[in-house]
């Protein structure tokens, strides 16, 4: 398989059993990293596989992408059988990870304590809804619950006259797959030092509240508050891109220098001396205010204008670039970070690894594969014999 093997994580061997988004995005930071990754699909695989666009019906873009350098293994768990197979490739496995409600997977006969029997070394990582130690553990949780229940939702409505509303992205899964992605990364790294593995645990509702609390518990980081636990500037009605005379500019005028630098290049006008655009505090004490000046100002010059000033003042400033943009633009050609592969489904287009490493760079993979695509393969190096993968297959527990 292209890329596998190749980067920091070369060597590392991870079971996985997530599906959808959250768990797929983590194991595939994996597989970008060299890991062999092995995804263990039920009947019908992913859920992701079906959903379009794609070449075919079991293998849409989605898919193809966020399981890209994976293997794929197809059993069906609710047969004994096939759970042997699991214990038996974690006998050999580095990380198991699963995407599951606690209740569904102790149910499989496949938690933290059966694979750590089989293999105490391995680190065992639960990514799901919310932790299992409080009274919404149970709970079905999605990317949109989880907006909305870890306060996202609501900051969203500030921004949008009180109407509330989804990021339009799946924000909750994957920073949770960044963060199970990262916390797996480092009880591997503690296993090094102790010998043991153990159990990880990441679920999305807490994830996304320490997320968004980062700046947003503010005045409420102190007993008693010094204030409501939400950070002005993020939340003001203001705080959106700016319309110039000819289109619409993402514009960061943020600390003194860059204040002082705009106002000598607007050849520092009276309403720049007014003392809410003396320091950050007084700035920040008055954003909504702050930002509607500034935007009335840049309803005065087209676009172009505009940036060519804020370059020269080194004010951080940019268009506003689509996503179809995104695809030809300039930086992203030369930096290499779309990779085009040539692949059995044609010519595709994966977004690069953002990450890089002087000495054990990761490379791209191929495309989602096909469901039970590698059963035989993964089988034969776990020490299953012919006979064994026959048999198995004829069970319905391998799913051929």
């Amino acid at each position: 398989m292209s890329g596998q093997g190749q980067g920091p994580l070369a060597g590392v061997r991870v079971l996985d059993l997530t599906s959808v988004l959250m768990g797929p995005y983590a194991t595939q930071i994996f597989a970008d990293l060299g890991a062999d990754v092995i995804k263990i699909e039920g009947p019908g695989g992913d859920t992701t596989r079906a959903i379009p666009p794609g070449p075919d019906p079991t293998r849409g873009a989605m898919f193809l992408n966020v399981n890209r350098g994976k293997r794929s293994l197809a059993l069906d768990l609710k047969r004994p059988e096939a759970r042997a197979v699991v214990l038996r490739l974690a006998e050999q496995a580095d990380v198991f990870i699963h995407s599951m409600r606690a209740q569904a997977i102790a149910r499989l006969g496949l938690d933290y304590p059966a694979l750590q029997q089989a293999n105490p070394r391995i680190v065992y990582a639960n990514l799901y809804g919310y932790g299992r130690e409080g009274p919404y553990r149970d709970y079905p949780a999605y990317d949109d619950i989880v907006q909305a229940a870890s306060g996202v939702v609501d900051l969203q409505a500030r921004l949008s006259g009180g109407e509330p509303t989804y990021v339009a992205n799946v924000i909750a899964d994957k920073v949770s797959g960044l963060t199970g992605a990262y916390a797996v990364i480092a009880a591997l790294f503690a296993r090094e030092r102790s010998g043991r593995g153990q159990e990880v645990e990441v679920p999305m509702f807490e994830t996304m509240v320490s997320f968004a609390a980062v700046e947003h518990l503010c005045g409420s980081l102190f007993s008693p508050p010094l204030g409501p636990p939400e950070y002005p500037r993020a939340t003001s009605p203001a705080r959106r891109p700016y319309r110039t005379a000819d289109g619409h500019v993402g514009v960061m005028i943020y600390n003194d220098k860059q204040w002082q630098a705009f106002f000598r290049e607007l050849g520092d006008p009276d309403w720049s001396r007014d003392p809410m655009f003396a320091s950050l505090r007084s700035r920040t004490e008055n954003i909504s205010a702050v930002l509607s000046q500034v935007a009335q100002v840049l309803e005065t010059r087209g676009t172009a204008e505009w940036m060519e000033l804020f370059r020269r003042a080194e004010i951080p400033a940019t268009p506003i670039a689509s996503l179809q943009q995104l695809l030809h633009d300039p930086h992203l050609e030369q930096t290499g970070f779309w990779a085009e592969r040539e692949t059995e489904l044609g010519t595709l287009r994966f977004p690069g690894i953002p990450t890089r490493f002087s000495d054990t760079p990761g490379a791209i993979g191929d495309p989602g594969p096909r469901h039970g695509a590698d059963n035989a393969a993964v089988l034969a190096e776990a020490g299953f014999g012919a006979d064994e993968i026959a048999a198995l297959t004829a069970s319905g527990a391998v799913l051929g």
